[in-house]
């Protein structure tokens, strides 16, 4: 009873101290990105509530791995996390070999926000539809190209998934960011991309791109005149890009805990879903057990992909 009581005693004393120093949050993707701005928009609101600063750094590079294999040697005491997007559960469904265990060297900490992907084109290429995008691509198998984050992002999985949906040959280029795939996706090196409502939004409303679809289940309530990939000949298709948050193995439970409630305060506030709103997201909240049983559940959804698609790590 008495070592029951003392554990007690640590575990609230650990989580009521925590942080006693400035906390480095290490993004998995490049300034811009969408992964980017979710932790830009949520991070200084943690800072504020813990009157300690929370800096962001950028370490972008192979679909986030670089990333995440500076969180893994960082101490683990909460003052290093990572913020990575559903690329983490596609990297350990795609990839062995990784340079870190998603599994051992990671505690799942919380979700950070979800949003729907658009399907976007250059307004040059002529292409207006998704059904003209599957045709063009199906008069030139392998010759229509469509850029992502890198092997292994979200957006890469979105679109092979719509490949094989859709029964065509396209041609991946990979990126370091989704915002160099969107920039090329103007310039017209890219026939398409799919990229987040986050980062597409001011791309679509001055006309530098034309998106073709969202892939939700439903329409967006930012876009609502624009239709799900379902609806546009492609039955059944959906895909939600989400982001999170992870510590190094061994960061103190009630560290976690902490974290992960403080991060749900912050998200339920109107304030804060008023933002996210307007970037197209929607803010995600869920205990650590929670997220983990849901970033193991996208794992093995991940995994399927890369069975049917072949997809190899580079």
């Amino acid at each position: 009873m008495k070592l029951a009581l003392f554990l007690l005693g640590f575990w609230v004393a650990t989580a009521h101290a925590y942080p006693t120093k400035p906390v480095r949050v290490i993004v998995a993707f490049t300034p811009g990105g969408v992964t980017d701005i979710i932790a830009r928009t949520l991070m200084p609101k943690l800072a504020e509530l813990w009157g300690q600063p929370v800096v962001v750094e950028n370490r972008p590079g192979a679909g986030g791995s670089l990333a995440a294999q500076v969180v893994a040697r960082a101490p683990a005491d909460g003052s290093v996390l990572l913020v990575h997007s559903s690329g983490y559960s596609i990297n350990a469904a795609l990839n062995p070999a990784l340079p870190y265990d998603p599994r051992r060297d990671f505690v799942d900490v919380a979700p950070l926000a979800s949003q729907a992907q658009v399907l976007v084109v250059n307004p040059a290429s002529g292409i207006r539809s998704v059904a003209e995008l599957i045709a063009a691509a199906k008069a030139k198998p392998g010759e229509v190209t469509y850029g992502s984050a890198g092997i292994g992002s979200g957006a890469h999985f979105n679109a092979e998934k719509f490949r094989i949906a859709a029964g065509i040959e396209v041609l991946h280029i990979p990126y370091k960011g989704g915002a160099e795939a969107i920039n090329d996706t103007v310039a017209g090196r890219l026939a398409f991309t799919f990229n987040t409502l986050t980062l597409a939004l001011p791309y679509i409303r001055d006309g530098r791109v034309l998106v073709l679809g969202v892939s939700s289940p439903q329409r967006t309530g930012l876009m609502p005149e624009v239709p799900t990939i379902a609806e546009s000949g492609v039955p059944g298709f959906e895909f939600t890009f989400w982001n999170g948050l992870w510590a190094p193995t061994g960061t103190p439970a009630a560290v976690v805990e902490k974290i992960a409630r403080d991060l749900a305060q912050i998200v339920a506030t109107a304030e804060m879903r008023e933002r996210l709103a307007r970037l197209g997201a929607e803010p995600m909240a869920m205990t650590p057990a929670e997220f983990t049983r849901f970033v193991r559940s996208e794992t093995e959804a991940a995994e399927r992909i890369v069975r049917l698609a072949g997809i190899k790590p580079q």
